[in-house]
């Protein structure tokens, strides 16, 4: 069996602190997931369909470039799509994304059940196509997990999906917010990328603490700073 190798800059979640499990204690006496709330899963659909509508031709032309690419560099076609299974709300779900690596990169049985270790090497500069290198630098990997929050799978909003394996780590260490909410395509944690706070599970239990606390149209004005603040990372290009 192949050990796995994993970039520790891509999951740094660590196990809830003493901090966390006394200022939060509440939440970790839940022992089902939080029902949806009204003007959140409202805002979502209607973003997830604009956005679905305006990225489409940004999709067209990402189509194009990976048949050019792959035309030109035969290593480096392959499928623009794939998913690899991944948990929200404690439920296994398809998580959709681009393509940013060479096929060859792809552990071809792994692929087959949708692991998330078969497309690890994602995290690995060197394995990515001329494409994924631009689609990874903006985000734009995440462009199909709009059709999952319009599915109800996941939120705009919410702590970030992970796959099977580290959804089982997570719980091992102890955190149970990936249990609670739906995923997210960004999260209070995960604005902080490229900043030492990135990964620190403290703002994943203060967005459920808000979620129990704020009116729906009150956690609806705090979704809207998260991807506000989302957006200047973007722009920033901060994928890496």
């Amino acid at each position: 069996m192949n050990k796995i190798h994993e970039p520790a800059q891509a999951f740094p979640y660590t196990p809830p602190t003493d901090e966390i499990l006394q200022k939060y204690s509440h939440i970790f006496e839940l022992k089902d997931p939080l029902p949806p709330r009204f003007f959140k899963v409202l805002f979502d659909k209607l973003i997830a369909i604009f956005l679905l509508v305006i990225s489409t031709p940004i999709l067209l032309v990402l189509k194009l470039a990976f048949l050019v690419e792959g035309w030109l560099i035969p290593e480096n076609k392959g499928s623009m799509f794939f998913y690899y299974n991944g948990i929200s709300a404690g439920k296994i779900i398809p998580k959709y994304k681009i393509r940013l690596i060479k096929t060859k990169y792809i552990e071809p049985e792994g692929a087959k059940r949708h692991d998330w270790i078969a497309y690890s090497a994602e995290w690995t500069p060197d394995s990515r196509t001329y494409v994924g290198q631009f689609v990874k630098k903006f985000y734009l990997d995440e462009l199909p997990q709009f059709w999952s929050v319009l599915k109800g799978d996941m939120s705009i909003v919410g702590p970030r999906p992970l796959s099977v394996l580290h959804y089982e780590r997570d719980r091992a260490q102890g955190n149970v917010t990936r249990f609670l909410l739906r995923g997210g395509l960004l999260g209070l944690g995960h604005i902080n990328k490229g900043t030492s706070e990135m990964g620190n599970p403290i703002y994943e239990y203060e967005y459920v603490d808000q979620y129990l606390k704020c009116s729906s149209f009150g956690l609806l004005c705090l979704d809207l700073w998260v991807i506000w603040r989302g957006i200047l990372v973007i722009i920033k290009g901060g994928g890496h």
